[in-house]
């Protein structure tokens, strides 16, 4: 079997990226279960400290905190592939009332692109 090109890797990462934005629309973590590896990890600001841990976090918040939104629109800023690895920027906007800036860490394990880390930044209003 031949290398997957760039378009391949490109597309197969969008898919996964896709999982979170819909699991994320639909305050549904079990639709954006699968793009996580279970042993991914979460962090960003809160209150002005550095908050997170296991992506189960992320899940709870998703299926407690938010509401469904199908006013939630998201844009794949870039994706940057090097082998097995890969770095990716999403922003969201009116989601559960929030505007964020996601990174998300992804690895090609057996095949298979997965999230290792998600990083994130809520934008407020002034």
């Amino acid at each position: 079997m031949t290398n997957p090109t760039y378009v391949q890797e490109y597309e197969a990462i969008v898919k996964v990226l896709n999982k979170y934005n819909e699991g994320g629309a639909k305050a549904d973590s079990s639709i954006m279960r699968s793009a996580f590896s279970e042993r991914a990890t979460i962090f960003g600001i809160e209150n002005s400290k550095l908050e997170g841990g296991p992506i189960e976090g992320l899940f709870k918040t998703i299926d407690t905190a938010f509401r469904q939104s199908p006013e939630a629109k998201a844009a794949i800023v870039r994706i940057d592939i090097v082998g097995t690895v890969a770095n990716a920027r999403v922003d969201t906007d009116n989601i559960s009332g929030f505007r964020f800036t996601d990174f998300f860490n992804l690895v090609k394990v057996d095949g298979q692109w997965t999230v290792v880390n998600k990083v994130y930044h809520t934008h407020h209003s002034n």
